[in-house]
């Protein structure tokens, strides 16, 4: 079995990060480990508090892992403070694991600031540059380019920015445009679209996350980069499209939707 690892922060609700990320390794056949960078206090409803993990302690999660277990792929999430990502950067270029992805989370669905713009310069500095795949929605990627992005046009324009900053791989998901949900891959020379009819529901707490982690969970499995991805689109276009009422908010999706449908789980 493949080890995947995430580095991330936690969800106390269980939607997103490392507990996303931790379904997504099981539902896709994979083992999750997990490096916490961050406890937050959130539900459906927002992110109400964050407090951050010491370095010191984030530094020996990676070590406890990589002296102990093989480490097949490594998904990056939430890193929210300087002194935070130079470690995670340093311990990556020590270990040098493979099938690395990077998720550059800044901002939550309410609207709460996750990373502040002196970390994220960091960020572009010391981990775009580590990522086999980077994976910003819209919002994320304008923060990086300092590009406004409203077209397929804009977004080509911006993940040819990315990847100039050092990634290798570079996916835009272009969930915030109009019409279907339509993501483009850009491997250096060419451009991939992968078009999905978008699925009306409010409840997509942790889709970021849970694609991030499915493309990491792929990668290790021995796919390509545009096997990972397209495989990871329509998980988790079936996790939302089983999306999960929990709570008074945006409710989360169903990481185990297809295993429930195949054991027989599921509600009559």
């Amino acid at each position: 079995m493949k080890k995947v690892l995430t580095i991330a922060g936690s969800d106390s609700s269980g939607g997103a990060g490392i507990q996303a990320d931790l379904k997504t390794f099981s539902a896709l056949g994979t083992f999750g480990m997990s490096v916490i960078t961050a406890v937050t206090a959130q539900n459906t409803q927002g992110v109400f508090a964050v407090q951050d993990i010491s370095v010191e302690v984030i530094k020996k999660q990676i070590d406890a892992i990589f002296d102990d277990i093989q480490v097949d792929g490594v998904k990056i999430g939430m890193v929210s403070q300087i002194e935070t990502i130079k470690v995670i950067a340093d311990q990556l270029r020590k270990y040098k694991p493979q099938n690395i992805v990077l998720d550059p989370v800044m901002v939550s669905k309410s609207g709460y600031h996750l990373l502040n713009p002196e970390a994220g310069e960091v960020l572009i500095k010391e981990l775009v540059p580590l990522a086999d795949i980077v994976t910003p929605n819209i919002p994320e990627a304008e923060v990086i380019t300092g590009r406004k992005i409203n077209t397929y046009e804009e977004m080509e324009k911006a993940a040819a920015i990315i990847h100039h900053m050092g990634a290798k791989k570079v996916l835009i998901k272009g969930g915030h445009i109009q019409g279907d949900s339509t993501d483009i891959i850009f491997e250096g020379e060419t451009y991939i679209y992968l078009k999905t009819p978008r699925i009306v529901t409010k409840n997509t707490h942790g889709t970021g996350c849970t694609l991030s982690s499915a493309i990491a969970a792929n990668l290790a499995k021995g796919c390509s980069i545009v096997e990972a991805v397209t495989a990871a689109k329509e998980y988790i276009t079936t996790a939302i499209e089983h999306s999960l009422s929990i709570g008074k908010g945006v409710g989360p999706t169903n990481h185990f939707y297809t295993l429930y449908k195949k054991a027989g789980m599921l509600e009559k």
